[in-house]
């Protein structure tokens, strides 16, 4: 298409900004982007038939300066939308108590784009800091709930769709701002500062809208009503005659009876005859002969005269030109709105981003979140630690625990009963790394969190049936995506790798990702799982370690301690956890009739009645390769003749 050429897109965009190249955007050799850029502008333009003006610039985002998370990270860790599709239980339900909805859309976007630069992350920690000591979010947040959504409105002021009520939206925010800013007038830090002067009152516009703008305007201009009395002389002179102007027929009145005496005589107006003098019956004789009869009632006449006609024809006409008048100075209402958008827009940006300190600082409080340390080292240091969804939703206290990641402790191998709280532990780390890299207070008692290039999680499973994957065809997916393309600041969560296939084939996959991860990648990961050959890897690789979740059996009840302890877990808790679940007890009996007989059979393999049996609880992890093995793995078929082929045959039967 030629909207995607670069000649076109780099001519609308100009145009658009009113530039002669976009050098100063920093974005001249970003073709790919400005081919996007430009086909997106001219879209927009297409489809909204009118110009643009509240798009001022191009900036340009680098991966560099951002944490990566792919879409099955967002899914997991279940940022703004549950696994289930809705929008409980998640980190944006809780952190988000925002006072404004161009707020909480700016909270989400920092939660999917957290970001890298510790100078920035510092000052929005700064911002919380010091709104947090002062309390200062007790007077910050009911004054923003006044000033409402404005960033939408802008939009729609910028396209000149704005409605009446949007006008009354804008100016009642431009009211709230006096209040703000005395709010802000203690203020320390730069960052508040600037976000203070920037929300600074903008008296001259809101005054242009108590002007213009009627307290309670209606939803359209279609039919009038909207500009204020008192705005527009030309305008009220209209409205008067569309009103009727009383005081003119008042006066009329007055001198129409002084002059003949008629004192029954009346000014009137109904919807069928319009305006006339009503005279009584009894004075109808003192009419003078200028007067046209217009209409005769049971006790009394009713007349017109000249003069009367004259202002009946203003009136009438007077209604369609106070409408038009009125739509003329809706327009031009736009164009003195117009010249400070730019003004207006950093205006709702600000007081966005004042929402959004003002809103982590009160939830740092109520929630009890600590202030995270950002290092430029990699490693992550959490004392503490807690997950922010799932302390919330539990009756029970949260056990709180530590993690310790650094170069020399580079991997965890996770290992503990299911419900045990493996995935709990792994996901929020993950959240707290992900809030500290948003500028956000972090629910732990201290935590020291290392620059990270992307988050990746493999957690959970499920059919991709739409598109023809399985279960395990899914997990593979994205365990390659992880494996392609996580680096040594990378942190990788790993849950239950493998349990999609058989025992050695699940085994052998986890033991090679897992070994993949520690040696080729030197990511920061924790590797949950339940096959607890893997606990044996901290033995053989180094910056490995074991740590386990505890659970306590009593009888065929189970107790989980849900607190991270180091080394592996001493036994699996399968069949307690079956139990738990509603499985029948005959079944559990039968099955731990059937382990019991596995494990001897494991431990002492001559028992085995079975030969499939034994292979299956083998757990030697890589067997010796056999003879047969060794002697086909020096054979090259290409460089055989028949013959050699042949006796190599009877050679390999033989070794059989």
């Amino acid at each position: 298409m030629w909207e995607f050429e670069i000649d076109t897109a780099r001519q609308q965009l100009n145009q658009q900004f009113g530039t002669k190249d976009l050098v100063g955007f920093g974005v001249e050799n970003c073709v790919l982007g400005l081919c996007a850029a430009g086909c997106l502008i001219q879209y927009v333009k297409d489809t909204q038939r009118t110009a643009l003006p509240h798009i001022r610039s191009l900036t340009l985002d680098s991966q560099d300066q951002s944490v990566i998370l792919d879409a099955a990270t967002r899914r997991n860790l279940e940022l703004t939308q549950n696994l289930s599709g809705g929008h409980e239980n998640t980190l944006a339900e809780v952190l988000d108590h925002t006072a404004t909805a161009m707020g909480s859309r700016m909270l989400k976007r920092w939660i999917h784009q957290p970001m890298r630069c510790q100078k920035t992350l510092n000052y929005r920690l700064d911002a919380i800091s010091e709104i947090k000591q002062n309390a200062l979010y007790t007077e910050l947040a009911p004054t923003l709930k006044q000033i409402g959504d404005i960033e939408r409105i802008l939009a729609r002021l910028a396209l000149r769709s704005a409605r009446p009520r949007d006008m009354a939206r804008l100016r009642s925010a431009l009211q709230q701002l006096p209040e703000l800013a005395v709010s802000l007038e203690t203020v320390e830090h730069p960052y508040l500062k600037q976000l203070a002067d920037y929300s600074a009152p903008m008296d001259s516009m809101a005054d242009l809208l108590e002007r213009a703008i009627k307290e309670n305007p209606p939803v359209v201009i279609r039919d009038g009503g909207v500009i204020a009395d008192g705005y527009n002389a030309e305008l009220d002179e209209w409205r008067d005659l569309a009103n009727g102007a009383t005081a003119y027929l008042e006066k009329l009145e007055h001198d129409e009876r002084d002059r003949h005496g008629i004192d029954t005589l009346k000014v009137g107006y109904n919807n069928v005859h319009g305006f006339y003098i009503q005279v009584s019956r009894g004075q109808s004789h003192l009419v003078p002969p200028h007067y046209v009869r217009r209409q005769t009632l049971k006790n009394a006449e009713r007349y017109i005269i000249p003069e009367l006609k004259e202002h009946e024809d203003k009136v009438l006409n007077s209604k369609s030109k106070a409408l038009a008048v009125e739509k003329k100075l809706w327009e031009e209402l736009f164009d003195l709105l117009l010249p400070s958008l730019e003004q207006l827009q950093n205006l709702a940006s600000a007081l966005s981003q004042l929402d959004v300190l003002q809103n982590l600082a009160e939830r740092a409080e109520s929630l009890d979140y600590c202030r995270p340390t950002l290092s430029e080292n990699a490693g992550i240091q959490i004392q503490s630690g807690r997950h922010p969804v799932v302390e919330q939703v539990m009756d029970e206290p949260f056990i709180a625990n530590p993690i310790a990641l650094n170069p020399e402790r580079k991997m965890l191998i996770i290992t503990g009963p299911n419900m045990g709280g493996k995935s709990t532990y792994m996901r929020q780390t993950a959240l707290i790394a992900l809030m500290a890299h948003i500028g956000c207070y972090v629910p732990a008692e201290s935590a020291e969190i290392g620059s990270l290039d992307r988050i990746f999680t493999r957690i959970g499973a499920s059919d991709d049936l739409a598109s023809g994957r399985s279960t395990f065809m899914v997990e593979m997916t994205e365990t390659a995506n992880i494996l392609h393309n996580a680096t040594q600041n990378s942190l990788v969560l790993m849950d239950e790798i493998g349990r999609g296939t058989s025992t050695y084939d699940g085994l052998s996959l986890a033991w090679a990702s897992a070994e993949w991860l520690a040696t080729k990648v030197g990511a920061m990961t924790l590797f949950a799982t339940h096959y607890f050959e893997l606990t044996e890897m901290p033995n053989q690789l180094p910056n490995l370690a074991n740590v386990h979740l505890d659970a306590v059996e009593h009888g065929d009840s189970i107790a989980f301690m849900h607190a991270v302890q180091e080394g592996a877990a001493s036994k699996s808790y399968g069949l307690a956890v079956a139990g738990l679940a509603g499985v029948p007890k005959a079944v559990i009996k039968n099955a731990r009739q059937k382990l019991t007989q596995l494990e001897q059979i494991g431990q002492n393999p001559a028992r085995a009645e079975s030969p499939q049996v034994d292979i299956a609880n083998q757990l030697s992890l890589i067997p010796e390769p056999s003879e047969v093995e060794e002697a086909l793995s020096q054979i090259n078929p290409d460089d055989l003749t028949p013959r050699q082929a042949l006796e190599e045959l009877y050679r390999l039967k033989q070794l059989l």
